[in-house]
């Protein structure tokens, strides 16, 4: 079993909050309130989207629309519309990214069905088949690298293979600028 860290704790936290609700769901619970930075969009640096962030006691949180994507065979930047949370959470790169946490329900949902159980195992895996997720954007693969030796997770046999595929080298070559890697 994968032992938790603070660093890993760091989640991503994909919901449809405004950071006023945010504060009024700590106001009711007693705790400190905060305010939410925004990070404004920058389709340059193939950030498309506004990004509010704010502090949370010891945990720094971001708060993104729910949304959902399709990539160009040509491109790793995705074109972006606003989902639904399975779409959202189908979208990301490993099962272990996909996990939303429900404020009002104190509960963490898990939409792939295989997130924390991955996270419990570490396991790294892909929502969908991995060799869609990696030809969409291939960084996704230095990616897994990265998240398996920084959190001693074990990648699914499939992630390996697509990984390894021709297909995803080429766009690897192809669609990620050297600066990326």
């Amino acid at each position: 079993m994968w032992p938790a860290t603070q660093e890993f704790m760091h989640w991503e936290a994909a919901c449809v909050l405004s950071g006023v609700q945010v504060n009024a769901y700590l106001a009711s619970q007693g705790r400190e309130t905060r305010t939410a930075a925004v990070i404004q969009s920058n389709p340059d640096q193939s950030k498309h989207l506004e990004t509010a962030r704010m502090k949370v006691d010891s945990i720094w949180i971001d708060l993104v629309n729910l949304r959902s994507e399709t990539y160009a065979d040509s491109s790793r930047i995705p074109k972006m519309e606003f989902g639904t949370p399975v779409q959202d959470a189908m979208r990301r790169d490993f099962t272990i990214n996909s996990l939303f946490y429900n404020l009002n329900e104190d509960t963490t949902e898990d939409f792939t069905g295989k997130g924390l159980e991955d996270l419990r195992q570490g396991i790294l895996r892909t929502p969908l088949p991995p060799h869609e997720t990696f030809r969409d954007d291939p960084l996704r693969v230095l990616r897994a690298v990265r998240f398996a030796t920084r959190f001693s997770f074990q990648p699914d046999p499939a992630i390996i293979e697509a990984g390894s595929s021709t297909e995803v080298r080429q766009a690897l070559g192809s669609k990620v600028s050297r600066e990326r890697i």
